[in-house]
């Protein structure tokens, strides 16, 4: 059995050469954008499976909006 060191692992968290390259604001638009996408992409397959939370978080966040308003 090899040792584990003895494989290479293709996380890029151990590549050292990606973290010398400064990343670009373009690049780092489109990561963001990405995310943001996925992210509600989750929310509304949560909001999808569980209706009845979803429901109860909208009435919390309007209470929390009113709450500002003058």
């Amino acid at each position: 059995m090899p040792d584990r060191e003895s494989r290479e692992d293709p996380s890029p968290r151990d590549q050292p050469e990606t973290a010398d390259i400064p990343e670009t604001d373009t690049e780092r638009r489109r990561r963001r954008a990405r995310f943001l996408r996925e992210l509600a992409e989750a929310r509304e397959l949560r909001d999808r499976v569980q209706p009845r939370r979803a429901k109860s978080a909208r009435l919390r966040h309007a209470m929390r909006m009113r709450t500002f308003r003058w």
